[in-house]
């Protein structure tokens, strides 16, 4: 009687419901795929949403120091122009402090609004890019 007791425990396993079958490798891996553009979608999300209403860009338009211009006069000096309400400061610049040189007024004839010419290298640049675009263009006809 023990004997067919323990028979029956030992069988019981095997005459059980045959185990149900998980969800599909295909199906495992569409739920990652989703879970990973879910997430990059998110990052992007909030990255556009930090650049369109941060503080900093909100603030930009409102500074009241804008740098007029600058030139380098070593390794790691500078000479900055900055404008400051209506008078300009002259700022010798370097890698650990910032020096007054000169306040000046803002000059009468300057106007902010005109962009500042093209450095030489930024002209040969345009000048060599306009030349390859002629060059391509002919190559096509």
């Amino acid at each position: 009687m023990l004997r067919i007791l323990f028979c029956l425990l030992l069988a019981a396993p095997a005459l059980a419901a045959p185990p149900a079958e998980g969800p599909s490798p295909l199906w495992g891996m569409l739920q990652v795929i989703f879970g990973l553009l879910l997430v990059l979608g998110a990052i992007v999300a909030i990255a556009w949403l930090f650049r369109r209403f941060s503080m900093g860009a909100v603030l930009g338009r409102f500074q009241p120091a804008r740098v007029v211009s600058g030139v380098m006069v070593g390794p790691h000096e500078r000479v900055v122009i900055v404008e400051l309400a209506d008078e300009w400061l002259v700022l010798g610049v370097t890698a650990r402090n910032v020096n007054l040189l000169k306040t000046m007024p803002k000059p009468a004839g300057y106007d902010a609004a005109t962009p500042a010419a093209n450095p030489p290298f930024a002209q040969w640049l345009a000048a060599a890019m306009e030349k390859s675009r002629k060059r391509q263009g002919d190559g096509e006809k």
